[in-house]
């Protein structure tokens, strides 16, 4: 007959006295309390490993911080893991080592995963751009926080302040791009669900605003401005290329020497400086290359044609051209990024093909078969346009007001 073993009570654990060897007190179904000479007692689970029928402990924790009934309910645990031919140590070990990952999984941590793989997708100045916003905004009070601890509520607490101040186009970006990193958390397995799905739902939708730009009209304006204006001829050249050439900002002012081929007059900026991470050719006109020409006196020991002022070795600013033309008068009237819709704008009023007009801007749509077939059918058509443009800009600057007005002064000198 099996020997039945008698369940401990609570005052007998609790007096249990300690002897000069260590000893064990057993509840019965594997469970004991083992009690040391120096008076610590410790809970204790005996059991066979599923397979191997190896006999081993599993320590539960000290008494009295685990009491009586809490170390019964985690035998209760492990029994109910043995009947599934569980290993408890095991499974236990595994839990812990998922416990620490999660822990160890914060916020700021998974958003710089998150960041390494958008990086393929969006320029180089947008990736900085999108970690600064994270910095500021949201890594000092939530970046610490693991992964699976991020709520909608707790998002919503670090945003709204942020809100209150009609800071309405950060408060959309925040939302966005914490949601892709949820996004990104889910599809690696690190949590279940998206918790911040909604979150913008709890805002104010911005207000959209088209960038600020000039009318055609106002471009000998700007013209002039120019050639009045007190800046530096890295950056009278680099708001000019970006004018003639109809590229954004950050594609400007990254221009490298190595771009440019000068025997076929093209500029051909690689995939990855691209908004869409689509290569994009630029027709250069006479006017475009007499910029570059002027460059060469400045840039020429620099890979980059419009290089930083503190290093040659970076290129300038992005926002160089936003921070010169607010100085130049044009704060709230004009931004870098509008050069693009002044272009657009003129060469679309005066009939050009609006298909060439978008390949000219480098617009793609989602079909890359035919986004392959328009760069290489348009770009032909796209010379003269662009040409067109380089005189209608002259024109405005009434032939000496910019700096491609020199081009009658090149022609002497190769004389």
């Amino acid at each position: 007959m099996a020997r039945t073993t008698k369940p401990l009570t609570n005052t007998e654990v609790k007096q249990a006295k300690p002897k000069e060897k260590v000893y064990t007190l057993s509840d019965g179904g594997g469970l004991q309390l083992r009690v040391k000479p120096n008076g610590s007692k410790l809970w204790l689970f005996d059991y066979k490993r599923p397979f191997t029928k190896k006999r081993t402990c599993l320590s539960f924790g000290s008494y009295p911080a685990l009491s009586l009934a809490d170390a019964r309910n985690k035998r209760k645990e492990c029994k109910e893991l043995l009947a599934k031919e569980v290993d408890p140590k095991e499974y236990r070990d595994e839990q812990s080592k998922l416990n620490e990952l999660k822990h160890n999984n914060t916020l700021e941590n998974i958003a710089a995963k998150w960041l390494e793989t958008k990086k393929s997708k969006v320029s180089e100045n947008h990736a900085i751009d999108t970690w600064r916003s994270l910095e500021i905004h949201i890594f000092p009070k939530l970046g610490k926080l693991p992964i699976h601890k991020i709520t909608a509520v707790k998002a919503i607490e670090v945003i709204e302040p942020i809100a209150a101040k009609g800071s309405l186009e950060t408060v959309k970006r925040l939302c966005q791009r914490l949601n892709e990193v949820m996004v990104y958390s889910v599809n690696t397995g690190l949590i279940q669900h998206n918790p911040l799905t909604g979150i913008k739902t709890a805002f104010n939708t911005p207000v959209k605003q088209n960038l600020p730009t000039l009318k055609p009209e106002e471009l000998p304006v700007l013209m002039m401005a120019l050639a009045t204006a007190s800046i530096k001829i890295t950056t009278r050249c680099l708001i000019e290329w970006q004018l003639h050439t109809m590229v954004r900002p950050s594609e400007a002012s990254g221009a490298r020497w190595e771009e440019i081929d000068f025997d076929n007059a093209l500029w051909n900026i690689p995939a990855e400086r691209m908004k869409r991470k689509k290569p994009h050719t630029v027709p250069l006109t006479e006017q475009s290359l007499i910029l570059l020409d002027v460059m060469k006196d400045i840039s020429h020991n620099s890979e980059f044609i419009f290089p930083s002022d503190r290093d040659i070795r970076k290129p300038t600013n992005s926002q160089t051209a936003n921070t010169a033309l607010k100085r130049m008068g044009f704060h709230n009237k004009l931004v870098a990024h509008g050069l693009r819709s002044l272009a657009s704008t003129t060469l679309n009023e005066q009939g050009f093909d609006p298909d060439v007009i978008e390949a000219s801007l480098a617009h793609t749509g989602k079909n890359e078969v035919r986004n392959a077939y328009n760069r290489a059918k348009y770009i032909k058509r796209r010379i003269p346009v662009m040409a067109w443009w380089s005189e209608y800009i002259d024109k405005a600057a009434t032939g000496n007001m910019s700096l491609t007005g020199r081009k009658a002064l090149k022609l002497i000198k190769g004389q």
